[in-house]
């Protein structure tokens, strides 16, 4: 295995800045002390919760009482739809984007098994959810729209501002996953018109396990855990206060530098993306026509299985993805190319290399000359190594390759 490692995953998750845990190290007085107690340590520890919670609303452009801090976009995007489903007359109806994150289709799965009518909107291929079709999908019991701002796999960045304009006129809450937005695009609530956003830390270079959900003042809301009346009575549980710290301090950055940034890394995913055209045939851009975030870069090889080349290039020293985090491990073919190629014949799998902040242009020659190699390997060996099943088969798949077989 190579020494020198190339992380190029950076959709999957960010490592932690400094000034980050930093922040986290400052708060660590505070945060040995629950925010909901009435002494001395219990306030010093609300008085930071509270600072924390100003700085994040400033950072997307709303107010303090609309953040309810959460563990994640999972459980962010799990409280936006069943919440504000749960919360909402019978009967209901849901939709959302075929090429929404596991998270929200799962949720849907619940509303469904709960009685609840949804509906998925299907995307051209190039990942876009076309807003005459969008508004063709609401119906009169139509209550959420959940759409997200841009895609985790593709990066392909949707017209939120429109649609939840379509939304709002037809009646109905409307929530955006911006997971994987903060580095790379601008997120004000209201220029959005959204009633629901939500964020998890661990994708801008925060801490994991904490993230939030933007609920618009108004919007009713059911909570999914009950206990105290922790984030004014829609959250219950202790909130993790460094983690929160931790977030404010990396959203505050991630604003002040998403400009600059977002040019810088474009550039790079550009020289990538021709680079490897250049050099592999067959080699094409998933959603290179649509507009996408800067760091998001999705490849597919024809010939060559993506689990295979996943792990050729890990033994290379090049860290990628098949796709989402969450079920990357199970090897299933991606929900979001099928999703695409239904509508426009494209492949159905892929190769997502992100880029990050720090991602520099030596890193991204190393890959491109990584690459060629790579796919030539694989598409030598005769007889195919079959790379379909499990975190098991996965590992027999390496042993196989790492022996050269």
């Amino acid at each position: 295995m190579n020494s020198i490692r190339i992380y190029f995953d950076h959709a999957a998750t960010t490592p932690v800045r400094r000034e980050v845990a930093d922040a986290m190290r400052d708060a660590a007085d505070q945060s040995n002390f629950n925010p909901s107690s009435l002494h001395f340590e219990g306030r010093r520890a609300r008085a930071a919760l509270d600072a924390a919670r100003d700085r994040v609303a400033a950072a997307i452009g709303s107010n303090r009482d609309e953040i309810v801090f959460t563990s994640g976009g999972t459980e962010a995007g799990n409280l936006a739809l069943l919440g504000a489903v749960r919360a909402a007359p019978r009967p209901a109806h849901v939709v959302a984007s075929a090429i929404e994150h596991h998270a929200v289709l799962a949720a849907l799965d619940r509303l469904r098994e709960e009685g609840f009518e949804t509906s998925l909107v299907p995307v051209d291929r190039e990942g876009r959810v076309d807003p005459a079709g969008f508004e063709r999908s609401l119906g009169p019991h139509t209550v959420l729209a959940s759409i997200m701002y841009a895609n985790n796999e593709v990066g392909t960045v949707q017209p939120i501002a429109e649609l939840s304009e379509i939304a709002r006129h037809r009646g109905a809450l409307f929530h955006t996953d911006a997971v994987a937005v903060p580095c790379w695009l601008p997120i004000d609530v209201s220029a959005l018109g959204v009633d629901l956003l939500s964020i998890s830390a661990h994708k801008f270079y925060g801490p994991k396990g904490v993230g939030l959900l933007y609920v618009r003042r108004g919007v009713p809301l059911a909570p999914l855990t009950a206990g105290g009346g922790q984030e004014s009575g829609r959250r219950a549980g202790t909130e993790n206060l460094a983690g929160i710290v931790g977030m404010a301090r990396a959203l505050e950055l991630a604003v002040a530098e998403r400009a600059q940034m977002s040019r810088e890394v474009a550039a790079l995913r550009d020289c990538l993306e021709a680079g490897i055209r250049s050099r592999v045939p067959g080699a094409s851009v998933n959603a290179g026509g649509a507009s996408r975030l800067a760091n998001c870069c999705n490849l597919s090889f024809a010939g060559v299985d993506p689990a295979a080349l996943i792990i050729a290039l890990d033994l290379a020293g090049v860290s990628a993805s098949v796709g989402s985090a969450c079920t990357s491990g199970t090897l299933e073919p991606s929900h979001v190319l099928a999703a695409m190629a239904a509508e426009g014949g494209g492949p159905a799998s892929g190769v997502r290399f992100s880029l990050g902040t720090a991602t520099t242009p030596a890193e991204v020659e190393r890959v491109v000359a990584i690459v060629p190699a790579v796919i030539a390997d694989l598409r030598a060996l005769a007889p195919p190594v079959a790379f379909a099943g499990g975190m098991g088969r996965l590992e027999t798949n390496r042993a196989r390759l790492e022996a050269g077989a």
